[in-house]
């Protein structure tokens, strides 16, 4: 049985130019939001994402060193 998703509030960074300093605040503020469980989610999603992107883009695993006899 699959827990219900909590519904979050939106958040939306509105800035002139760059600011790091308010986008990391903002980028706090959500993640303080979220449950241990929410942002290991996130990060596992995340981390899916970028296998699937390495291997369209050719990285796949690295070459092995054969041994020659």
């Amino acid at each position: 049985m699959k827990a219900a998703k909590k519904k979050h509030k939106t958040f939306t960074l509105a800035v002139e130019g760059d600011d790091p300093e308010k986008e990391l605040e903002f980028e706090l503020d959500f993640q303080a939001t979220l449950t241990t469980s929410e942002r290991f989610q996130r990060m596992i999603d995340s981390s899916r994402e970028l296998r699937k992107m390495w291997t369209r883009y050719g990285h796949r695993k690295s070459t092995s060193i054969l041994k020659r006899t």
